[in-house]
């Protein structure tokens, strides 16, 4: 580690893991079943602070447990954004995202909604200089940051952010719904009941984030998974598209997971290959100019390509 690495982690770096997941309101079982994703998660944000050299920093985001490597990547996003916005004429995320970051543009941009989350920056000012598409992903990362770390406010009081759009919301809800899956340890009945608390109008975009955690992420088993579609069966098309979503992101970077493969079969009715598929198929054609975001045709194309 460099001497200004030293500096960097000591000044932005999170001291303990652990310690996060011990808040008020998180599940005893949240750190008993996600210790791993939130260790890795750290690595990769410490390691991008410490050294962001794209040739460092990748040596030891691909040193992570494959399973994990996406946590990692989305902590590297999340450190080199904190540090753009401190010396933006080093434009480093940017160069990530082309070069080793690739892979894993889909967690990497989660990660920049965290940064941006602490930062306090809007997502939506940022988009221009991502990727037109998935840019809309550092939404979900806001709101999964201030679900997790503003909890009495954004899960408990369900406030609604005010510097986003109508649509920027629907993302953020979405990380809302991750961050309950992650801090509610992954019990089913805790999370239902977490959302149900929530307007009705939320709770696809919510539904949809468990269906992409729960994939993700992991932590259930068959039976807890079939709990949880008993629960949302009115919004089968958003759970299915999260869990469509997450093998999708897996299949891109090489790192499939058994509990992703489980999650589809539950969700999609289909394997994680399968639904992948779905999801890459329902991205070809975009149109380059539209009223609609394209990511939201993209998301109804993958929902209707599921139930087909």
């Amino acid at each position: 580690m460099t001497t200004v690495g030293t500096v960097r982690r000591r000044l932005f770096g999170i001291p303990s893991a652990k310690a996060v997941f011990s808040r008020p309101g998180f599940a005893p079982e949240a750190w008993e079943r996600f210790a791993p994703v939130a260790c890795s998660l750290m690595e990769g944000y410490h390691a991008a602070l410490e050294d962001p050299r794209l040739g460092v920093l990748a040596a030891r985001l691909e040193a992570v447990e494959p399973e994990l490597k996406g946590f990692a990547y989305e902590g590297a996003g999340m450190g080199l954004a904190a540090l753009d916005a401190v010396t933006p004429y080093k434009r480093r995320l940017e160069a990530f995202v082309a070069g080793p970051g690739a892979a894993h543009i889909y967690p990497v941009y989660v990660g920049v909604g965290l940064a941006y989350a602490r930062l306090r920056r809007t997502p939506e000012s940022r988009l221009a200089g991502l990727d037109p598409l998935l840019g809309w992903v550092t939404a979900d990362g806001y709101g999964f940051h201030e679900a997790f770390f503003k909890r009495r406010r954004y899960v408990e009081q369900h406030a609604v952010p005010t510097r986003l759009s109508d649509y920027g919301r629907r993302f953020f809800d979405q990380g809302v719904g991750r961050a309950l899956w992650f801090s509610g340890g992954a019990v089913v009945d805790r999370v239902a009941r977490l959302i149900t608390g929530f307007q009705p109008e939320r709770h696809a975009d919510l539904w949809s984030g468990v269906g992409l955690a729960s994939a993700y992420g992991g932590g259930a088993d068959e039976a807890a998974l079939r709990s949880v579609l008993a629960y949302a069966s009115a919004y089968r098309p958003q759970l299915a598209r999260g869990a469509a979503t997450a093998a999708w992101g897996r299949r891109t970077a090489g790192n499939e997971a058994a509990h992703t493969d489980l999650a589809c079969r539950v969700f999609c009715g289909r394997g994680s290959e399968d639904a992948a598929a779905v999801v890459e198929e329902a991205a070809r054609g975009l149109p380059v100019i539209s009223v609609e975001p394209g990511y939201e045709i993209w998301r109804r194309r993958t929902e209707e390509g599921l139930a087909a």
